[in-house]
This record gives C-alpha cells, sequence and structure tokens, in this order.
C-alpha cells in the first residue's frame, strides 16, 4: 500500500539584520543536489530555482512586507518504501500546481536519499500579483490541502488516507503514522540530540531550560515538559522521547553527567554507531586504496565521541561516511589506480545512460496503453456499483451499462480488466526496477567522480608542492656558491 500525508510548517523571520534566513536555509536544503540526484529532482513555479531566495525577497521588498511571516514549507511524505522518485516528483508538481500556482512563487523538490522517498515545498509568503499574504487557517489541512494529495494518489492508483474528522479511530490511526513521519522522520532525533547535549553543559534545570531557548526551541512546562523547535507546529513532550527524557529524569541526569564524566565512559546508549572492524578487507592493499584506507583509519576516532556532541562535529560525520563508501567502492570494483578508476567511471556514464534510454523506451510502451488504463480505472471505481446492481439494486443501472460498455471497450482491444491490470503492474515493476539501477548507477558514478577530481587535485598540489621544492633547492646551492 502506497499513500501520502502532506504537513505544512511555518517559515518565521529571523529579525531585523536578516529576516529571511530561515526561508534562505530551506530553499538550500530542499535543492541540495545530493537529495535530489544532482538537482534532477527540483523544479521551480513562478520563479527559477537557483533566484528563488531572491526573487521572493524582491516580492516582499516590492509591497513592503518583509518582516513575520517568511514563508511556508510543506512536506509530502510516502510511506512506502523507495518509491519511484519521478512518479513522486509528478505528484509533488501537480499538487504545486493546483495549490500554488495562482500567484505564489514556490519551489519544489524530491528527496530520494532516505528509505522514504518524500517531497519539499517551500513557498513565499507573500502573493507576487496582488501583495497578499497567504494565510493558513485551522482546518484547512483537512478542507484543501490533503484533499488535493488524496485525489492525485487516487489518480496515480495509490491509496489514501481518511481524514474523516468526526470518525475518532480513523482519526488517531492518521494521528499515530504522522506522529511516525513528522516525529522519528523529520523532529525527534533532533530534539534528543539537542536535549542531551544540553544535559551536559548545565548544571541545573533552570540552566538547562534557558539553554534549550538559546538553541531557538520554546518550552511549556505544565503537567508535562514539552518543546518546539522552530518550523515544528505543535510541542513535543519530552517523555514521549523516551523514559531518559521526562522531566524527573532530566533532572537526575544534569546532576549525574557532565562532559567529562560522559567522555570517559567505556560504554554508553547515546554513543555514535560506527562500522565494526569487519567491513575492512585483510587482503594486501595497493596504489589508491591503500591512500583511502589510511583515511578511514584516521576519522574513526570519531566512534569514541558522544553521540550528544555530534552538533559539534557534523561535518567530521559526513566525512567519516563519504569516505566510507569510496573505500568500499575501490574494493568491490578491484579498484588499485587512476586508469582503473576512470575506466570503471567511463562504464558507469554508459551503464547510467543505458538505464536512461531503457527508461524512455518503457515510458513509450507504457503510453500506448494509457487508454486502456483510464478505462479500467473507471470500472474499478464503478465497481462497487456494478456489485449492487449485480445482487438486484436497479438504482446503480446506469452506473451497470457504462461498467458494461468500458468491458465491451477493453474486448474489442482484446483485453479482459484483470489483464490490463496485469500489464499496468508489470510496467510499474519494470520501471521501479529500472529506478533502481539508474540509482546504483547514479550513486557510484557520482563517488567515481569525485575520487578522480580528489586524486587529481592532490597530484596537482603534490606537483605544486615539488616545483617549490625544486626552487627553493635552487635558490639555496645558488647562494652557496663563491661570488667570482
Amino acid at each position: 500500500m502506497i499513500l501520502a500525508i502532506t504537513k505544512i510548517l511555518t517559515i518565521h523571520d529571523c529579525g531585523e539584520k536578516f529576516a529571511g534566513k530561515h526561508l534562505k536555509q530551506a530553499i538550500t536544503y530542499i535543492i541540495d543536489g545530493e537529495k535530489t540526484q544532482g538537482e534532477r529532482y527540483v523544479m521551480g513555479i513562478n520563479c527559477q530555482p537557483q533566484e528563488a531566495f531572491q526573487q521572493m525577497k524582491m516580492t516582499k521588498l516590492k509591497y513592503g512586507k518583509t518582516d513575520k511571516r517568511q514563508g511556508y514549507h510543506l512536506i509530502i511524505s510516502f510511506e512506502e518504501k523507495k518509491l519511484e522518485p519521478g512518479l513522486a516528483f509528478e505528484i509533488v508538481g501537480k499538487f504545486v500546481e493546483e495549490f500554488l500556482g495562482n500567484g505564489y512563487e514556490a519551489i519544489y523538490a524530491v528527496h530520494d536519499n532516505t528509505d522514504y522517498t518524500h517531497g519539499h515545498i517551500i513557498f513565499n509568503s507573500v502573493n507576487y500579483l496582488n501583495g497578499r499574504k497567504f494565510r493558513y487557517e485551522r482546518g484547512d489541512w483537512a478542507k484543501v490541502i490533503q484533499p488535493i494529495t488524496n485525489r492525485l494518489c487516487k489518480e496515480y492508483g495509490l491509496s489514501t488516507i481518511d481524514i474523516d474528522m468526526e470518525g475518532v479511530g480513523k482519526q488517531k490511526r492518521y494521528q499515530d503514522w504522522n506522529e511516525f513521519r513528522d516525529g522519528k522522520f523529520i523532529w525527534r532525533d533532533m530534539i534528543r540530540r539537542d536535549l542531551d547535549a544540553c544535559i551536559l553543559q548545565v548544571e541545573g534545570f533552570d540552566e538547562f531550560l534557558l539553554m534549550m531557548k538559546e538553541k531557538g526551541y520554546e518550552i511549556k512546562q505544565g503537567k508535562y515538559l514539552a518543546v518546539k523547535p522552530q518550523g515544528m507546529q505543535r510541542y513535543c513532550r519530552c517523555k514521549s522521547l523516551g523514559d531518559a527524557y521526562t522531566e524527573e529524569a532530566i533532572r537526575q541526569r544534569i546532576g549525574m553527567e557532565s562532559l567529562v564524566s560522559y567522555a570517559s565512559r567505556p560504554e554508553s546508549a547515546y554513543v555514535m554507531e560506527m562500522p565494526a572492524d569487519e567491513f575492512l578487507p585483510r587482503t594486501k592493499l595497493s596504489g589508491i586504496q591503500k591512500t583511502y584506507y589510511a583515511r578511514v583509519c584516521r576519522i574513526r576516532r570519531l566512534a569514541k565521541l558522544p553521540y550528544s556532541k555530534a552538533w559539534q562535529y557534523r561535518d567530521e560525520i559526513r566525512k567519516m561516511q563519504r569516505v566510507h563508501e569510496q573505500y568500499l567502492f575501490l574494493v568491490k570494483n578491484d579498484i588499485h589506480s587512476l586508469v582503473e578508476l576512470s575506466a570503471v567511471r567511463a562504464n558507469l556514464e554508459e551503464k547510467n545512460k543505458e538505464c536512461q534510454r531503457e527508461r524512455r523506451e518503457l515510458n513509450r510502451e507504457k503510453k500506448r496503453f494509457e487508454p486502456l488504463f483510464e478505462i479500467a480505472g473507471r470500472m474499478k471505481e464503478l465497481q462497487a456499483a456494478e456489485n449492487s446492481f449485480l445482487t438486484g439494486d436497479d438504482f446503480f443501472l446506469p452506473e451497470h451499462k457504462e461498467y458494461q460498455k468500458c468491458a465491451e471497450g477493453l474486448k474489442q482491444e482484446g483485453y479482459t480488466l484483470d489483464e490490463v491490470e496485469a500489464l499496468k503492474k508489470r510496467y510499474r515493476d519494470r520501471l521501479a526496477g529500472n529506478y533502481e539501477r539508474t540509482q546504483a548507477a547514479y550513486q557510484n558514478l557520482r563517488l567515481a567522480k569525485g575520487m578522480e577530481t580528489e586524486i587529481a587535485e592532490t597530484a596537482r598540489k603534490v606537483q605544486r608542492e615539488e616545483k617549490e621544492q625544486e626552487v627553493e633547492q635552487k635558490n639555496i646551492e645558488k647562494q652557496k656558491q663563491p661570488e667570482r
């Protein structure tokens, strides 16, 4: 089952000096090439993606509305793992056209770098045609936003979520699932990290609350301690993050934990996980494999650092993960020299082109059957009415006639409804398989190109240093020569 849910977040201003800082950061985040296959899945409406922030800023200046709400961030999350990003991108694009096409500058992107494909939409709070600010009213999610997502999912044969607010059980199921997507995927790890960091650095609970506020959190103290980071619509009760995050547990941890005592622990629930030594091969290394192996060994010191301080060395963590990927790529492809690396890169480029050609061919083939798929889709919509008619309910006679007409249309083309559904599934599976191969080739190609660039830059640096040393040596020898 594939279903999608839409979440809307407010992007607030950041003060007089740079009110649009959060808006700019949000745009930069969603168009990141590593998340969007080199910005392949990035698009703008009423603005250019690379100039989106400047255009939104000019609109605000034009109408004198540069403060308060800067924009909105919509996230369309698909529950199915590894949903084909091209399909998600198409759905998100249609959503943007319908919801924001009339006067709002927006940029949207699809990220496929996680287990769950998801779309991001950032749009200006000010309408560039009339200068009016977008207003999100209570109930708009159920009345306007999610219904559009549901209808688009239905058009593409995906499942929809029930937004009947009168059904408490149904609403509870939505809340549970939304808690999973909005919580674990977006917020919870970040909140835990910041709570841990503050606990380790303060001496009292009041100081802890002050430091959390300095990090941008809103604090609510009632029956339960709750926090809300910037951009999150609702407060998150700390106790829901685990037994170690109730107010009582936090007070106890403040008295027991510190940066010094924490660093001295041999084991901790908060220590960052690191691949074990088993991933390092025991075979003899040569060439550039040896270089990248040395890099992996140098950065393994990060394994001893507490996860709660990850905010201090997040760049090193990214670097560690990247070097780990690069080294395994070299070993898997038995690459020992720059020449071998270039050959593998050329092969990957050809493989990537083959996948793209295959995809275009599949889409051309699939397009020929679109009329049949539309008829089959209509028959599925009429199925409930057809079943009622067959049990004797003449009220559904018009639907029965339409159903029979559709069935006859398929028969004339030499197909049954089941055969068309099977054909549709076959193309969907083939496209999904093509996507997985394309993604694997793209990721490996990215690694190969990155290493080629690094190695070439290192070689140039060595050459420059050798040349500088040679010149310096000549100068020394020249100075030693006796004057005539």
